[in-house]
């Protein structure tokens, strides 16, 4: 077991502790939180560890959970990994790619592992659809939620829109070519909804919408390829993978039979995959200790996060323009 402790015990950091606590992976040394008031109160009603300082925590463990506001990642991580700690971060990495880039570079040089808190790659419906998605050409992404004060610091592409932006990029093997998009500032100072269009060099276009003061909550992607079309709800996690196949010569009574205008025949089926419930959140911090103990790459490396944010903050920058 993994000696391991929290940086940050907000409303996430809560969950972490939870979760590290019952893992059979990670032995649960403590948490540290600067608001003291804070820390005094999940340290009396959960029992978990409280320790005074950053350092003292980094220095009792083998592992470090940062779960703390996006502006102290990088200098809560840079302080882990020059401690030669491995580092679970949440998402986004850090505030700037300059931030990423220089992390990237020091977990080389402290030859630490890290992985980054991506957790849609740990959504069943993705998990049991992901090997069934090949080179897609065309992909759409809803990412719709209720207006939540939290998290109204940051605009919607990093708060939200950077979850599917990691999910294409670890499905699209090709790199981005061109972005255009455009956001909206309804209520808050950044904005509230965002649209982008990425296209990459292997000629895929991803279409995607995020939006925080929507009526009703949506987590859903199409994607769409070659002789497939497949459906994934993050929200409720359930999928739908439509497939084509060159017709028989004798078609059943039930078979679902298209015939284009050069008429040739293609028959339609569904290939839905079991959808296994999990806890992602649970399996995305255990396979980080299965990476650590068996020295294999993290499932979401840093490398992984940093190029979410570089494509978030391209779409950032256009609103400016």
């Amino acid at each position: 077991m993994l000696k391991v402790g929290v940086l940050g015990a907000g409303h996430l950091g809560k969950i972490h502790l939870r979760l590290l606590n019952q893992s059979e992976k990670y032995d649960l040394v403590g948490f540290y939180d600067p608001n003291s008031e804070n820390a005094d109160k999940v340290a009396a009603e959960f029992g978990y560890k409280k320790f005074d300082t950053i350092q003292s925590l980094i220095e009792a463990v083998d592992v470090v959970d940062i779960v703390t506001p996006t502006l102290s990642h990088y200098d809560c991580a840079k302080d882990v990994i020059q401690a030669g700690k491995h580092l679970f971060i949440e998402k986004p990495i850090s505030n700037t790619v300059e931030e990423a880039d220089e992390l990237i570079a020091l977990s080389k040089q402290y030859n630490v592992k890290g992985q980054v808190g991506h957790v849609e790659r740990f959504n069943p419906a993705f998990i049991a659809t992901k090997d069934k998605i090949e080179n897609p050409m065309f992909i759409e992404t809803h990412r719709l939620a209720e207006f939540n004060p939290r998290g109204t610091d940051v605009p919607v592409v990093l708060d939200l829109m950077i979850h599917d932006i990691d999910v294409i990029l670890s499905v699209v093997k090709s790199k981005v070519s061109l972005i255009n998009a455009s956001g909206v500032s309804v209520i808050s100072d950044t904005p509230d909804i965002a649209n982008a269009r990425l296209e990459f060099e292997n000629g895929c276009v991803a279409n995607l919408t995020a939006s925080r003061i929507s009526m009703k909550n949506m987590r859903k992607s199409r994607f769409f390829q070659k002789d497939a079309y497949i459906s994934v709800d993050f929200l409720d996690k359930i999928c739908e993978v439509v497939k084509m196949k060159d017709a028989p010569e004798v078609p059943g009574d039930f078979d679902m039979i298209l015939q284009n205008a050069e008429g040739i025949k293609k028959q339609i089926y569904f290939d839905n995959p079991d959808v296994n419930a999990n806890n992602a959140i649970l399996d995305e911090l255990e396979t980080f200790a299965d990476a650590i103990n068996n020295n294999t790459t993290p499932i979401v490396t840093l490398e992984d996060g940093t190029e979410a944010l570089r494509v978030a903050y391209q779409i950032i920058d256009c609103f400016k323009k």
